[in-house]
Formats: C-alpha cells, sequence, structure tokens
C-alpha cells in the first residue's frame, strides 16, 4: 500500500540533492551503504511510527472499500465487477487512510534523511511541532491525496481486472492474490512516481535543494513542488527513485491483499457456519 515501512532507500534516492557521501547508483547498493556506513538496523528507522498508524489506518481503509464497492455496483446495477465503482471506493477510501498516515509518513521521512538531527520518534514530533505547527504534519496532504488517489484507482481497478482474469470464481485462491497485488502495485508505482517525488520533498523539506531552487521558508503546495524539482533536477528529477518504489511495492501490496483476502475468506466462512443450522440428532 502506499505507505511504506522502513523505506529509508527510496526516500533518500528521491533525494533531489543528496549529499556527496548519499548518492546511491542503484537500490541494492543503497541498501548495502547504509547498513555498512550506518548500522544495520538504519535502513528501518521509522518502522514504529508507521507501525502505530497502519493498523487503525488499513481498517478504515478496506472496510469503506467493499462497503463502498459494494453499494456503487448495486447503484449501477452492474453483475460481477464495475471498474468505475472499484476506482472510486479506492480513491475515497483513500482519504479516511491517508488523514491517519500522512502525519507518521512526515515524522518517517524526517527520521530516514541522511544526517538528520533527529534520533527518536518522539524527539522528531516535539521539534516538528515546536518549529512549525500541526500544519507541518499535513503539509503534504492534498500532494499525498494527489498521489494515492490516482495510485489506488489504478491500482485497484488493476487488481480487479486481473482477478477476473486469473481467478474468475473469485474464490479464496493465495497465488492468484499474490500476483495480482503485486503486478497491481507495480504498475501503480510506476505511474505515480513523479507525484510521489514532490510529496517526499514536501515531508523532508530539503534544505539544499530548496537553496537551489531560491525558494525561502517553507516549501507547501503541489505546484510549488513540481517547479522546485523541475528547477533543481529536470524532468529527470521526477523519476528519482522509481526502480526503489516499484521494488517496494510488489511485495508490499502483494502481502497486503493476500493478508486481506484469507481472513476475508476465514470471516465470511465463519459467520456461514455459524448461521447454518446443525443437523436434529436421531436417537
Amino acid at each position: 500500500m502506499p505507505d511504506g515501512v522502513g523505506q529509508e532507500w527510496q526516500t533518500r534516492m528521491q533525494s533531489l540533492h543528496p549529499d556527496p557521501k548519499a548518492r546511491y547508483s542503484s537500490v541494492f547498493g543503497a541498501l548495502r551503504h547504509i547498513s555498512q556506513t550506518e548500522g544495520f538496523w538504519r535502513p528501518v528507522r521509522g518502522i514504529s511510527v508507521t507501525v502505530m498508524g497502519a493498523g487503525p489506518a488499513h481498517a478504515m481503509y478496506f472496510t469503506c472499500y467493499e462497503k463502498l464497492k459494494k453499494t456503487l455496483n448495486k447503484i449501477l446495477e452492474c453483475e460481477g465487477n464495475s471498474h468505475l465503482a472499484n476506482g472510486i471506493a479506492g480513491s475515497t477510501a483513500t482519504l479516511l487512510h491517508d488523514a491517519v498516515m500522512n502525519p507518521a509518513e512526515v515524522v518517517k521521512q524526517r527520521l530516514q534523511m541522511y544526517n538528520s538531527p533527529h534520533f527518536s520518534v518522539l524527539k522528531c514530533i516535539r521539534t516538528i511541532w515546536r518549529k512549525e505547527g500541526i500544519r507541518a504534519f499535513y503539509r503534504s496532504y492534498t500532494t499525498q491525496l494527489t498521489m494515492n488517489i490516482p495510485f489506488q484507482s489504478i491500482h485497484f481497478i488493476i487488481y480487479e481486472f486481473l482477478q477476473e482474469q486469473i481467478n474468475p470464481q473469485r474464490g479464496y485462491n493465495p497465488l492468484s492474490h499474490i500476483l495480482a497485488g503485486g503486478m497491481a502495485g507495480a504498475v501503480a508505482a510506476a505511474a505515480t512516481t513523479p507525484l510521489d517525488v514532490c510529496k517526499t520533498l514536501l515531508n523532508t523539506q530539503e534544505n539544499k535543494a530548496l537553496s537551489l531552487a531560491k525558494v525561502s521558508g517553507h516549501l507547501s503546495g503541489m505546484a510549488n513542488a513540481f517547479r522546485t524539482v523541475y528547477r533543481v533536477s529536470g524532468i529527470s528529477g521526477y523519476f528519482k527513485g522509481m526502480k526503489a518504489r516499484i521494488i517496494y511495492q510488489i511485495p508490499s501490496t502483494a502481502l497486503s491483499w493476500s493478508v486481506y483476502e484469507f481472513f476475508k475468506y476465514f470471516l465470511s466462512k465463519h459467520e456461514r457456519e455459524r448461521n447454518t443450522p446443525c443437523p436434529s440428532r436421531q436417537f
């Protein structure tokens, strides 16, 4: 899913003007270098704040998606699945999900930047709150939505389409959920990388990049972020970290869908068994 756990290498590779010591030529090279020079656990810094927000955010996300998808399919009177209904349901669920996850994403990315002055989640939260106020936690919210709404629309439409092709009976099939989830995540990630680069810039407020673009104060707004990326790195800047983003999203979305489909199958099966009357005993 769009929120990440320990995506240090992706955050660093999306930096528009990285420190010379934090320039990486490949995803695995970045992981190896970070682990060797900054410690084995450095690549997963910020994981705790993401985990705290992920539970309630994903609960609201999938609940809203399933309920709205069924409602819209009835309204549209579609047999099976409507791609329009799937896209709208996924986009609406994203509004709730990102309201919870955006502050966590800000803290996580501040912790992950090279030479970050923050060494703990609580210290990072207090520093941001004191110096920038509560608005800093939602400075990239509109950009996050601008990225995640198309991401989720593409993601859900492709997932449901692939399920129709490789699992037409729509039964519980772990392999089909993993394959469809991974492929849907990869396509959606590639298509929305430019928006993710802008979101990372808004979250991290990268000093060197803002200085090169002659931006004073704090950068805010999607349009300003797009202009700043272009000024600093040109067209290629919009695709920084795309390979890292795809590599992260494939297992992430595959795992999310397989876990979700398993519990959906398990709970529905349990509900059916509970509602099935037991046969009367014969004496």
